[in-house]
């Protein structure tokens, strides 16, 4: 239910989440080909220098050696313009680059990512002489780095949406499943009473002098129906607690199954060892519920001629106790926690939400503690409620 509630808060926290992680790919991106590119460029800045000073020396074999040993190893592109910019020397162009015309275009194209550089030599009676620019691009690396970004961003991007349509799908199909499984746990409440009226009024006409005895039985699956209306009206609202006597409250709760257990179609011994005097403030109709599903649960895992199901009351201290045992199948070790999840179920016809709500009820709304103590296909089973 808390899913439900907080559904929107789960989907504005994936989008908060997807734009955190776009804006810090961005930015780590950003530096990373920042920080490239200020070591290309002190790679031109340098190369600049060295031309510089060949120049200066007028030594064609060292600007020879420094082109053929330095920036023939650099990977990026790089255009060597006169002072009216027009392409001199060149490398690492793409090879759709062939005539001026495009490379003019490109070293433009370039301009606009990195600043050229200036070639200066300093003459001792004129000063500095600007004989012209050193114009580069990115390197493969960075606009690799660049591209990759946007495949980050879209692969991001589908994640959102996928978990955004899986979420949204798993809502829908869960909401769905619980909707059917209730209508199903409410004609399941509903069986036993509705099954005890249809034998008393089969008794009553066999044995219309007996009226007396059976009005009683019939008000009380009457009052049941009304009581598991209330039940269904109630879940989701806020829970009422008040002082009550536990002892007395499971003792009906076993007399009512007890009495119609022809109507469940089960051969089953129902016995109780309850310890008078037992309060606890608390809902007892929830808790009734709840010890109601598990008895009727251990019920239905019965499938032998001498099959028993016995409810034990007991305060050790400041706990309360609460044990139902039935000699029934047993349950998987694996599963001792999964009964308990909403929609699981070992009963092929069965839609997992007896038990759920049985849970929530303890665990949830009382604070308390439901588990399997043991289970196996020899013992049966013994399920406990710790209040």
């Amino acid at each position: 239910m808390n899913l439900y509630k907080h559904t929107g808060n789960i989907k504005a926290g994936l989008f908060i989440l997807g734009i955190g992680l776009v804006i810090g790919l961005l930015a780590y991106t950003q530096s990373l080909v920042k920080e490239l590119r200020n070591d290309n460029r002190e790679i031109v800045r340098m190369y600049a220098e060295i031309i510089a000073g060949t120049v200066q020396n007028d030594n064609d074999d060292d600007l020879d050696f420094i082109f053929d040993n330095i920036i023939r190893k650099v990977k990026f592109p790089l255009i060597q313009t006169d002072t009216d910019h027009i392409p001199q020397v060149w490398k690492n162009l793409p090879e759709s680059v062939n005539t001026d015309k495009e490379r003019i275009s490109y070293m433009r194209a370039m301009d606009q990512l990195n600043e050229s550089i200036q070639l200066v030599y300093k003459d001792s009676s004129v000063g500095e002489i600007t004989f012209g620019y050193l114009h580069y691009g990115d390197s493969s690396i960075v606009q690799k780095l660049q591209w990759w970004t946007y495949i980050e961003i879209a692969a991001i991007a589908l994640f959102i949406f996928l978990g955004f349509s899986g979420f949204t799908f798993i809502r829908n199909n869960e909401k769905r499943h619980i909707w059917v499984g209730m209508a199903r746990e409410t004609a399941h409440q509903l069986g036993t009473p509705v099954s005890a009226l249809m034998g008393w009024v089969d008794w009553l006409k066999e044995h219309p002098e007996k009226t007396g005895e059976i009005i009683p039985e019939m008000e009380a699956d009457l009052q049941r129906l009304e009581q598991i209306g209330r039940r269904f009206s109630k879940m989701g609202s806020k829970t009422d607690f008040e002082e009550l006597d536990l002892s007395e409250r499971v003792q009906r709760v076993v007399d009512y199954l007890a009495k119609r257990m022809p109507s469940l179609g089960k051969k089953v011994d129902l016995v109780n060892d309850i310890q008078p005097g037992i309060t606890i403030k608390a809902n007892g109709s929830l808790l009734a519920w709840s010890i109601e599903n598990l008895i009727r649960n251990g019920i239905d895992a019965i499938d032998r001629d001498d099959g028993k199901v016995s409810v034990s009351l007991r305060k050790e201290k400041d706990e309360i106790h609460i044990r139902i045992r039935d000699n029934g199948k047993g349950i998987p070790k694996k599963d001792w926690r999964n009964i308990f999840r909403p929609g699981f179920s070992t009963k092929r016809a069965g839609w997992g939400l007896g038990l759920s709500l049985s849970s929530r009820i303890v665990e949830d709304i009382h604070n308390g503690k439901l588990q399997v103590i043991e289970s196996s296909s020899e013992t049966g089973t013994i399920i406990e409620i710790r209040l």
